[in-house]
């Protein structure tokens, strides 16, 4: 074990030695931390609280001046508490060792990372495996994520993101888990674990950090960093779940957001951080600031210059300033003039040591740095075999007249269209910052592992020049000149796979759209091709729900496979050829038009909800209410039967769970997976409930024939909600039980809960 050095301290040292110790064993890290307070300077605790970029080449000269400098000698003074965007062992080894022999107290780094969804061996887009419904993969998703994250000296990841959203113009549904807040929760504690593990001083394990708290996900207009006006009832039983069920699973960091919450900046928002994070749900670990956002409160007009905005952050409980130099710059000033106390510094910078003890920094700083491990562990086998996995369970099956899919094996002439078919970068999605360029496998390499039948032509280009993370993506909305060569193709082939869809860098943070069609003149060579040959199978690759409105109505088949990763061409050929029966349903509903949106099966209900002979109904005068396609839906190569929903009754008043049963059939000719969903409506309360709401869901296998007896429980969890006060009640009363294969089919029953 390290001994944390004092110098000029020999004594003190060793005392810390034995103590760290004696602690360790225990998991208890308190007393030492204890320990290391009394003896920190006050620069020194606010350095803790400071967190900086990479900015420059280790391996390389010492900055010579301006802010890289500035940087460094922090550094040295042991005024950063945490680094972010360094990366590999070499890098964060010499950093690490900077810290630790040049400081005084010799604090070890965290090394924090955008690993959303992979790091070299990229899995689907969040949203993507959300629409698996596979608690276990998404887990698994993560864990191979941390594994190759910690390989290369990263110790922090700044996922999950769970914020719900009900808005597809917003780019960054993305990186969520869609729309209901029941699935969000879900899948957010899954993550959690995933990079977690069941010991976070594991050298394959990194801390969690759910993000972004809060209501980030209800911007207006669907514009990123805009203001959110949301009601109480909305924030407590839709905006927090997901957060909660995080902290609950363990997650040790939690970041706030850039927007303001009816008025209040995220990042100054003391109720949030404070009465809600730290105070009921007794969140222990450390709050970290968005890229900058301590520094926008002065831009929101909440604060009068950084140095308010220092002591506003501080007071409201965020911990860590990512990259404003807030703290740094201002905190101290703050501090020796009263407006923010010293045990606002010390619960911070508590938190934070807390954190690193965890990780078990203190007993090896170098523990994330092994060159051997970086070596083997990305790219590996293992690692693609899983990504593979994720990737056909995140395929959804839209639509699939007359059984166009799955393809023969045999099938002669089969034509390939679209840009995105031969895209290997494309794929991978946004928000993966670690990844190699070109690393994904396309569609057009998928297929010809199966056949030699196939011919492709682009028929026209997406992108008009390089599409990168940092610039926004231009789409080619003018240029058909392949046009001719497409359909000349198509006119020859038995049957065509159109991939068409969204280049991976148009969602993602700042991707916000006003339109949700196919990008640029996709729709005239889907309709161009259609003229001369109607069997289409249209592939979408997107990374946000689309209005594909002209598609439904035209084009037989149609598969969801948003941006699926490394193995993404691989996936999609397997489900084409049917090696794979797709099971995936959708985790966000998609609209019919833009001006549907926010569109959510969760709504409330209207006082003029029917229609009638007059015009005073809630209704557009030129679409349909209804969503194209509904949140929960998929289909499948095979059919799924529901019968006999059964409930259970205990003593619903002394809080004994309902048990609801429902029997499951495949009556089709082949094996498949099902989604079995469970909703409820609560139909009279004291604060209104949504028409229905997700309580449960199982996936099971089925083959032809098979029948299984599905069996979910309702508890006072299920059952209750909160008021507007965030208490949580469970009311007695009639609740409808309704079981299916997606939020608008299935069996319907009642229960009176006393």
């Amino acid at each position: 074990m390290r001994n944390i050095r004092f110098k000029g301290s020999l004594i003190l040292g060793l005392i810390l030695f034995v103590m760290t110790n004696i602690v360790a064993q225990n998991k208890n890290y308190e007393a030492q931390i204890d320990a290391l307070l009394s003896k920190m300077t006050l620069e020194e605790k606010i350095g803790q609280m400071n967190q900086y970029n990479g900015f420059w080449d280790v391996t390389g000269p010492v900055p010579a001046g301006g802010g890289a400098k500035i940087k460094y000698e922090h550094l040295e003074k042991g005024w950063v508490g945490s680094m972010l965007n360094v990366k590999g062992t070499e890098q964060v080894r010499k950093i690490q060792e900077l810290v630790v022999n040049k400081s005084r107290l010799g604090i070890p780094l965290l090394f924090g990372f955008d690993v959303i969804h992979g790091y070299k061996t990229i899995s689907p887009i969040p949203l993507a495996e959300a629409a698996s419904w596979d608690l276990t993969a998404i887990e698994k998703s993560a864990r191979v994520a941390a594994i190759e994250a910690s390989a290369v000296g990263l110790n922090w990841a700044f996922a999950p993101m769970v914020d719900i959203s009900r808005d597809a113009r917003w780019g960054r549904v993305m990186e969520g888990g869609g729309e209901d807040p029941y699935l969000g929760a879900k899948i957010g504690a899954a993550r959690v674990k995933g990079f977690q593990g069941d010991d976070l001083a594991a050298p394959n394990t990194i801390a969690a950090c759910a993000k972004h708290f809060a209501a980030y996900g209800f911007p207006e207009a669907g514009k990123d960093y805009t203001a959110i006006e949301i009601g109480m009832s909305t924030l407590y039983n839709v905006v927090l779940p997901p957060f909660k069920a995080a902290v609950d699973a363990g997650a040790r960091t939690v970041m706030n957001s850039f927007n303001l919450v009816n008025g209040i900046p995220a990042t100054g928002n003391s109720w949030l951080q404070r009465d809600i994070l730290k105070g009921r749900w007794k969140f222990d670990g450390f709050v970290i600031s968005d890229w900058g956002s301590a520094g926008e409160l002065v831009d929101h007009g909440y604060a009068a210059d950084l140095s308010h905005a220092a002591e506003l952050a501080a007071n409201a409980g965020s911990d860590v300033d990512m990259e404003s130099s807030a703290y740094i710059g201002h905190l101290k000033a703050a501090v020796e003039s009263g407006r923010v106390s010293m045990a606002v510094v010390d619960d911070a910078v508590r938190r934070i040591l807390r954190v690193k003890f965890e990780l078990g920094l203190f007993d090896d700083p170098y523990k994330y740095c092994d060159p051997k491990r970086e070596k083997e562990l990305l790219y590996h086998p293992d690692h693609q075999a899983a990504a593979l996995d994720m990737a056909k369970k995140s395929i959804v099956l839209l639509k699939n007249e007359k059984q166009l899919l799955p393809l023969k094996k045999d099938q002669q002439k089969i034509a390939v269209i679209g840009a995105l078919a031969a895209d290997k970068n494309s794929p991978l999605g946004s928000w993966r910052l670690g990844s190699d360029d070109n690393t994904a496998v396309s569609v057009l390499d998928g297929l010809q592992k199966y056949t030699k039948n196939v011919k492709y032509a682009k028929g026209a280009e997406l992108v008009i020049g390089q599409a990168t993370f940092t610039m926004e993506t231009k789409i080619n909305e003018t240029d058909t000149g392949g046009f001719a060569e497409a359909v000349k193709l198509a006119k020859e082939s038995e049957v065509v796979i159109m991939v068409l869809g969204e280049h991976g860098f148009q969602s993602g943070e700042s991707r916000s759209r006003t339109k949700l069609d196919l990008p640029g003149v996709q729709q005239a060579l889907l309709e161009a091709v259609y003229k001369v040959n109607p069997r289409i199978v249209l592939v979408l690759m997107n990374g946000r729900p689309l209005a594909i409105t002209w598609a439904d109505e035209h084009i037989p088949a149609i598969l969801e496979t948003w941006q699926l990763g490394t193995q993404s061409g691989n996936a999609i050929a397997q489900v084409l050829f049917g090696d794979y029966n797709p099971s995936g349903k959708l985790p966000m509903t998609f609209p019919r038009s833009v001006g549907q949106v926010p569109i959510y099966y969760n709504h409330f209900s209207s006082g003029r909800a029917d229609p009638t002979p007059h015009v005073f109904w809630t209704h557009y005068s030129d679409e349909s209410n209804k969503p194209l396609y509904p949140f929960g839906y998929g289909l499948s190569y095979t059919q799924f039967e529901y019968s006999s929903l059964d409930m259970i009754m205990t003593d619903a008043a002394g809080r004994q769970p309902v048990t609801v049963q429902v029997t499951v059939k495949n009556t089709g000719k082949v094996a498949g997976e099902e989604v079995a969903q469970l909703y409820i409506h609560d139909k009279v309360a004291g604060v209104v409930r949504p028409v229905k709401e997700l309580k449960g869901f199982q996936k099971l296998s089925l083959q032809p024939g098979e029948s299984k007896i599905v069996e979910f429980k309702l508890t006072d969890a299920e059952l209750g909600f909160y008021n507007n006060n965030g208490d949580f009640l469970v009311e007695p009363g009639e609740f409808e039980i309704m079981v299916g294969g997606s939020s608008q089919t299935g069996l319907k029953t009642v229960i009176t809960v006393k």
